[in-house]
């Protein structure tokens, strides 16, 4: 399953930008998705999740909590990441992945396929 990431590109502080994540070929509607980010020198980090268990359930890291907003669109094939208020410390590679299952969160171990990830970069 290949992801594709797409809608990064260079914004100021205190802007917006929305990040789409699709798929080429239908996968289950019911897997977990979810967005993690790597800024240079850094590990990656966890930045946002969505599962279904009937209803779709999202999960934050700490750093966007409040900011950013995970969704879907099945019908699409595409899970979105809106950011908002944007921070430099924002700057990072954003990768979109798969999960296993349906409830997905945190762990890298969680998730099957990645994307090759989209540049955003904050300036201050």
């Amino acid at each position: 399953v290949q992801l594709q990431a797409s809608g990064g590109g260079l914004v100021q502080a205190g802007g917006s930008l929305r990040l789409s994540c699709t798929t080429p070929r239908r996968t289950s509607s019911n897997n977990g998705m979810g967005w993690f980010r790597r800024a240079p020198g850094k590990e990656r980090e966890f930045v946002a999740s969505i599962s279904w268990r009937g209803h779709n359930i999202t999960y934050y890291g700490d750093s966007v909590k409040g900011r950013f907003t995970i969704s879907r669109d099945n019908a699409k094939n595409t899970v979105y990441l809106q950011m908002s208020s944007l921070k430099p410390e924002d700057t990072a590679v954003y990768f979109c992945a798969a999960g296993r299952s349906a409830i997905v969160g945190a762990e890298v171990q969680a998730y099957a396929y990645w994307g090759q990830g989209t540049q955003v970069t904050v300036s201050s």
